[in-house]
């Protein structure tokens, strides 16, 4: 019998203060570290997109979601691009949250910022970019092939 494909899965947060948007400057992972990213992180076996979004936002940032106010608003799917392998993204908004957003992740996380949506740093993860551009486009669903996809700057 053949091996299935698999991809990894990931959940991203886009949070929203007004026009300001909140990322993350990535640090001792080896994954585009010195790099702004949204908060996010992997879904783990048996857990659902949705799940996985709460459960690392409040790791990462220590706010609370609440599953009901969690709304997609769009998923990519990318192809190989370094050892990890093919992923699948999925990135949620959110109108409402309980705490305020701190640093929780020290350990992985140099800093937390609020910036401009229409002034973001020219260091933020590619394909953050990427889908970010598509959902100011209201465009759902997005892939990404070898050709667009950009490799780990920080690879070890």
């Amino acid at each position: 019998m053949n091996e299935r494909h698999s991809a990894v899965p990931a959940s991203y947060l886009i949070l929203r203060r007004g026009e300001d948007l909140l990322l993350m400057l990535r640090k001792n992972t080896g994954y585009y570290d010195g790099w702004y990213a949204l908060p996010s992180g992997h879904v783990e076996e048996g857990e659902l997109p949705s799940e996985a979004l709460i459960r690392e936002v409040r790791e990462e940032i220590g706010i609370e979601l609440q599953r009901s106010a969690v709304q997609p608003v769009h998923v990519m799917y990318r192809t190989k691009h370094d050892q990890t392998g093919d992923r699948a993204d999925y990135f949620f908004t959110v109108t409402d949250w309980d705490g305020d957003p701190k640093n929780a992740e020290p350990d992985k996380c140099e800093k937390i910022e609020w910036f401009p949506i229409n002034h973001l740093p020219s260091n933020v993860m590619h394909h953050v970019t990427d889908a970010l551009k598509r959902i100011d486009a209201v465009v759902f669903y997005s892939e990404l092939g070898l050709d667009e996809v950009k490799m780990n700057p920080t690879r070890r």
